[in-house]
């Protein structure tokens, strides 16, 4: 992990704090930025959400997609439980928690849109980071790539019909214009975008300037989530500050989410037999949300000062901590893992037929 995504905590944190004295003193300022908008989105987050999807999906290399027949047990249970289970889950909870629970302490006009924020944030599987996660759980890279692709596609046709229903249900009027313009602005104009740079950049130069490439631009990112988060602080944070157990509050249903899911991917894929590289990575990408996609969205949607807009801010903040309490989970139950007897009776045969190579 780099400086930034090792400290992204520490990162946000300092953007709050830095959001919030820049909105308190400059406020004419942020409430210009905030009034610049065609068809309710807000051009300067769409700029920075951009700076910050597009280094991220010219690591993918849709090629791959091809691999997916490889590891389909894997595959299978991650793709249940990201667009089966996740955002469903994550609407329970939140109408639970939210909704019910914690009602008496939140703001009652910003109730359902807590919960619009929170179903947004689960319905968007992680692209990025997942890169990290995998590496940290010595996860098979194939695999990774194959599903992390296979979700990117799935985002461009599902993320939107998934969102409007899951709205509609919890009766949060949906604007499917403004949906609809999220998905082409925030997942199909930065996926032809990135991968025209890929293959312009890999044609000239070969793998080796696409490296260089993806490393240079990977600061690019970070910093252009924290612009983001900043933006979102001043717009908001004084009102934040007012009332602090709104963000723990918030937090409780995405952690709950986090471990629910990243746990009923692990011991689904050990029930298929799937092998521990693939079982951890299948966990993390099952549990981890694409919180760059899901912020822009929710701002499009609901506004930069809404709470929707905040929801998705709170999952930015416990993301790497929360995950990476998840590496720790996988990690160390690696022998429970690989003693059951599905898992045990491929490892053996998976050793055969690399004997067999071998001769």
């Amino acid at each position: 992990m780099s400086v930034f995504e090792r400290y992204l905590t520490v990162w946000v944190l300092g953007c709050i704090v830095a959001g919030v004295a820049l909105g308190h003193f400059f406020s004419g300022l942020f409430a210009t930025i905030g009034n610049i908008e065609l068809a309710q989105v807000n051009l300067p987050v769409a700029i920075l959400v951009w700076l910050m999807i597009i280094p991220m999906l010219v690591k993918i290399d849709f090629a791959s997609l091809h691999r997916v027949k490889d590891h389909w047990r894997g595959i299978g249970v991650t793709l249940f439980v990201n667009w089966a289970i996740k955002p469903f889950s994550m609407a329970l909870l939140g109408w639970l928690f939210i909704g019910n629970l914690f009602r008496p302490y939140l703001p009652g006009e910003q109730i359902s849109s807590y919960i619009a924020g929170l179903i947004i944030l689960a319905a968007a599987p992680c692209t990025a980071m997942v890169f990290v996660w995998s590496h940290l759980t010595k996860g098979e890279p194939h695999f990774t790539l194959s599903q992390v692709a296979l979700n990117d596609v799935l985002m461009v046709f599902a993320f939107a019909p998934i969102v409007g229903v899951l709205l509609g249900m919890a009766a949060i009027s949906v604007p499917w214009e403004t949906l609809l313009l999220s998905v082409l602005l925030y997942i199909v104009v930065p996926v032809i975008v990135a991968q025209a740079i890929r293959r312009m950049v890999r044609g000239r130069g070969g793998q080796g300037a696409l490296d260089r490439l993806m490393k240079a631009l990977g600061p690019v990112s970070i910093i252009a989530l924290l612009a983001t988060l900043v933006l979102l602080f001043a717009f908001q944070g004084e009102r934040i500050l007012a009332q602090p157990l709104v963000i723990a509050l918030i937090a409780v249903p995405i952690l709950i989410q986090v471990y629910l899911n990243s746990g009923l991917a692990y011991v689904l894929n050990r029930w298929a037999g799937e092998m521990h590289c693939v079982a951890g990575p299948s966990a993390l990408i099952g549990a981890s949300n694409f919180f760059e996609l899901a912020v822009a969205t929710a701002i499009s949607l609901f506004g930069i000062e809404s709470g929707a807009a905040l929801a998705t801010v709170v999952g930015v903040l416990i993301e790497v901590p929360v995950m990476l309490s998840v590496v720790r989970i996988v990690n160390a139950s690696k022998g429970w893992y690989e003693r059951g007897s599905a898992v045990r009776s491929r490892l053996v045969s998976h050793g055969s037929r690399s004997t067999l190579q071998s001769r």
